[in-house]
């Protein structure tokens, strides 16, 4: 049983896919290696529309095996894309085309278009035999609208890239995500010295947030600080999955406080 006191690591494999899985199991494998024996696995029910995961048997049951090593299964948009619109402003543009190359799916959605999109890929997982607890838009873009719908859909909770929040009891964690945009070289080489940064930056929060992508382990640079900086705080932390994360975080809460 972990310990919601102890200083924890979450690490969180993002874009889990069948198309992604050669990637993915390779990442996990060597997570896994490092020490990193709890990762949560951000999964994307129909990746770009191309095909819903549960056409693909030999992915489900994979992903049915690593939940059953203690891996969290965490629903991760629905798509992970998102229409141009016309009319956009420049703030939508910079947000949803550069930042997030055209990914940012629940940016700017209404309650409605959420709550069942969010519904659809919660019931997917379910029917292939996992338990989805939290969701996690891609690029962590998730409008107001959309967060109320998770509320209502009951679940657990979500996270942005500066923040953890428990959707059933409302409260909220700063713990700002390491995280690497490889589009470019340029981009890589202040990934990985703004990470660098990041993480000295992090040391005494108790909970430090590495957030990996697939194409990450093609970036031989990228790949070695991301290893090594798991393997360090891994020395004095716990690696966590978010869900055990948050339900030990209320488990504190509730704990009645020491005697004077």
């Amino acid at each position: 049983m972990s310990d919601p006191c102890r200083r924890a690591l979450v690490i969180s494999l993002h874009d889990v896919s069948p198309r992604t899985r050669p990637a993915c199991a390779r990442i996990l494998g060597e997570l896994v290696d490092l020490g990193a024996r709890r990762v949560s696995l951000l999964v994307i029910p129909d990746h770009h529309r191309r095909g819903p995961f549960l056409a693909d048997g030999e992915f489900c049951a994979w992903l049915v095996a690593k939940a059953g090593e203690g891996h969290e299964i965490v629903t991760h948009g629905y798509y992970h894309q998102r229409a141009r619109r016309a009319g956009e402003t420049a703030l939508q543009k910079l947000t949803t085309r550069v930042y997030t190359a055209d990914e940012g799916e629940f940016y700017d959605l209404d309650r409605e278009t959420a709550r069942e999109l969010v519904a659809r890929g919660n019931a997917e997982l379910t029917g292939a035999g996992l338990e989805p607890h939290g969701f996690v838009a891609p690029a962590w873009l998730l409008s107001a609208e959309a967060e109320a719908a998770l509320g209502e859909l009951g679940m657990d909770y979500t996270t942005r890239l500066g923040t953890v929040s428990d959707l059933q009891t409302r409260r909220v964690w700063k713990s700002q995500s390491l995280v690497w945009s490889v589009r470019s070289g340029w981009r890589r080489a202040v990934s990985v010295a703004w990470n660098a940064a990041l993480y000295r930056a992090l040391c005494g929060n108790p909970l430090l947030r590495i957030s990996i992508h697939p194409v990450d382990v093609a970036h031989p640079r990228v790949w070695r600080q991301i290893r090594k900086l798991v393997a360090r705080a891994l020395v004095d932390r716990e690696p966590l999955t978010y869900h055990a994360w948050v339900t030990g975080q209320r488990a504190l809460d509730l704990s009645p406080a020491p005697s004077s």
